[in-house]
């Protein structure tokens, strides 16, 4: 932990010093702060007005304060900045934390796991975007048409990716791997694991590092889930396992088929059993629930495989032990990072809890299996916001574990941003209904 002392001498090299935080939707808030007074606001907070960040209060009661986590501390070099970055918690007061803060819930979640189960976490997201040759908000325009692992020059990204990369590793941010993805103008880069607070903390770090640096190449970075037709999406891979406090990995056991443990098998369950409740969380708005098709490397059915890139959960290949691991593949980068690893956790947790049966892994791919159509199946992850938020809404699981709080303001804000689009008329209708 970075000590005040270690703070002050970081924040004298710096050009501006900023506070970072997510509303419930997982946009990236900040507030730029005067680095003389950094002791200061560690120990007493720094007002904000907490009405005007979406879901976290109303507007007679909007005075909010925000804490740095010294803890957070990095410092982050860009080329129109020098950095001093910050987490924030947020408070009511400066002895009541902010019931609507997202970072709180995964928090919890932890404290639950490693206090109630003597269970610890490691966390491997995986971060894909696009870069656009636009503005933010004119045409969607490809920036190549590279495929996946393409090469220089047909990859027209690579340069901005190392960049990104550069910059991540100043602040102490080691990466994996790196490559054009699937999709032309998408990219892909994978951070180490690490513990699931840090990995949320960093992928607010990540978002703003591509988006800064994107913009230094005359780019735009978005992660929109879905921006074109007839392509693949955005996604936002988790990758997870299980220790116990003394480091061993809990998901693998070299006594049974494919040295997968029971207790794997019975988080895996609990990801299967609240997938469509929880949907709402991994795919969050409007536009997330285009990419559930066939063939588009989006999961649609809730299931697991071993290796299979189909399956909503899946069990990767894995040298050792100490990698064996599950990946959720149904969230994506429009949601908020806090809440659904947190999710994510909370549903394995209640697997284990209830004893739940995943049953056998999919053999096939997913995609091929022949189902009767309905517009109602529960074998399916919904099929559009709608159908989550009525999952969300029935839900008994997702409401005792987001608080009362939360789920409300949460709610609310999914319910209108469904309701912007149910009365929205667009060009699509226009072309197809105007001649009747």
């Amino acid at each position: 932990m970075a000590t005040i002392e270690d703070i002050h001498m970081g924040l004298k090299e710096t050009t501006l010093t900023k506070i970072f935080f997510t509303d419930l939707n997982g946009r990236i808030m900040n507030l730029p702060v005067n680095p003389e007074n950094i002791e200061s606001i560690i120990s007493d907070g720094i007002g904000f007005d907490g009405s005007s960040v979406a879901g976290f209060a109303t507007v007679d009661s909007s005075d909010r304060l925000l804490f740095p986590d010294p803890e957070s501390f990095r410092i982050v070099e860009l080329a129109d900045e020098k950095l001093g970055f910050f987490i924030g918690h947020i408070y009511n007061d400066k002895k009541s934390r902010a019931k609507a803060d997202p970072r709180s819930v995964l928090e919890r979640v932890l404290k639950k796991a490693e206090t109630e189960y003597g269970f610890k976490f490691k966390v491997g997201p995986e971060h894909e975007f696009f870069l656009l040759a636009g503005d933010e908000f004119g045409e969607k325009i490809h920036s190549d048409k590279a495929g996946y692992f393409q090469s220089t020059p047909h990859d027209k990204g690579e340069l901005v990716r190392n960049s990104i990369i550069a910059v991540l590793k100043t602040c102490g941010i080691r990466f994996e791997k790196a490559h054009h993805e699937v999709t032309p103008s998408q990219h892909e880069i994978n951070l180490e694991c690490a513990d699931p607070l840090t990995v949320a903390d960093r992928t607010v770090l990540f978002n703003y590092i591509t988006q800064k640096v994107a913009v230094e190449f005359g780019y735009h970075a978005t992660f929109m889930p879905k921006p074109f037709d007839d392509f693949n999406r955005n996604a936002f891979h988790i990758h997870i396992s299980m220790q116990d406090i003394d480091g061993k990995n809990l998901f693998y056991d070299a006594g049974s088929e494919d040295n997968i443990s029971s207790i794997c098998k019975k988080f895996i369950a609990g990801i299967l059993r609240y997938a469509r409740e929880s949907s709402i969380i991994m795919a969050s708005n409007f536009n997330s629930y285009k990419a559930y098709i066939l063939d588009r490397e989006a999961p649609i059915i809730r299931s697991w495989g071993l290796r299979n890139r189909s399956s909503m959960v899946r069990v990767p290949y894995a040298q050792s032990p100490e990698n064996t691991r599950i990946e959720l593949r149904s969230p994506d980068p429009a949601g908020n990072p806090y809440l659904q690893i947190a999710m994510l956790i909370a549903m394995g947790l209640q697997g284990i809890k209830e004893n739940l049966d995943c049953s056998r892994p999919d053999i096939g791919s997913t995609y091929k299996k022949k189902y009767k159509y309905r517009l109602w199946d529960k074998r399916f992850l919904p099929k559009s916001m709608f159908e989550a938020l009525v999952e969300a809404e029935r839900s008994k699981f997702l409401k005792d574990f987001l608080g009362d709080r939360i789920y409300n303001a949460y709610m609310a804000l999914k319910i209108n941003d469904w309701e912007d689009h149910r009365v929205h008329v667009t060009p699509r209708e226009l072309n197809k209904y105007l001649s009747i």
